[in-house]
Parts: structure tokens; sequence; C-alpha cells
């Protein structure tokens, strides 16, 4: 996978879980068990997606700016975009959208969660 490190870097925000989702064979990135993100694999176990949710807005600019980001893989089209894990978004740009999707799903939770 082109973008090394981002299991590290998930991992590294306050109050997520990871897991994985063996009917997708997806690693699951949550927060007050909500989901973020997610990096899909292949039967051999090679990423080839990022998936994150995004504002709606922002998703469909980026998806018209990149031909690596499509509408979400398997997920609501309007709120869930996927990244081609070897395609050409740069590495920052990927760090930003998912701190964006963190901040989105942790917006999103009761003040008790």
């Amino acid at each position: 996978m082109k973008y090394a490190g981002i299991d590290e870097y998930l991992k590294g925000k306050p109050g997520v879980t990871k897991d994985l989702q063996k009917d997708w064979n997806w690693m699951r990135y949550q927060v007050g068990a909500k989901m973020f993100a997610a990096v899909c694999m292949d039967s051999d176990g090679n990423p080839y997606y990022i998936t994150l949710k995004l504002d709606p807005m922002e998703g469909d600019f980026l998806r018209k700016q990149y031909e690596d980001i499509i509408p979400g893989y398997y997920m609501n089209k309007t709120h869930w975009n996927s990244i081609r894990a070897d395609g050409e978004v740069p590495g920052d740009l990927l760090k930003d959208l998912l701190d964006k999707a963190y901040e989105i799903v942790l917006g999103s939770l009761s003040k008790k969660t």
C-alpha cells in the first residue's frame, strides 16, 4: 500500500478502536462504536481502498479533483468516499481527510459517549 503508517496514525487518535469485519475483509476504525474509516482488503490481505466519511459537498468536490477518489465502495455514496490505496492522492491530503472523518463521527456522538 502506498500510504504506509495509516494504522498507527488512526490508532493514535483518542478513543479509536480497530477491528476486522471478516465478512467484508475490512479493517474498521471506530470512535464511540461508530465507524469513520476502513481499509478494504482483497482476498490476499492487500489493501485496495481506504474508505472514509466526509461532508457530502467536500466528498463531491474531491471526487471531481482526483480520479482515485470514488463514491464509497459498498457504502452510502453521499457520505462515504473511497480512495485507491495505490492511487495518486497526496499523503498529506489523505491524513487531512482521515482527520475530518474522525471529527465528523466524534462530533455526532452524545456527550455521555
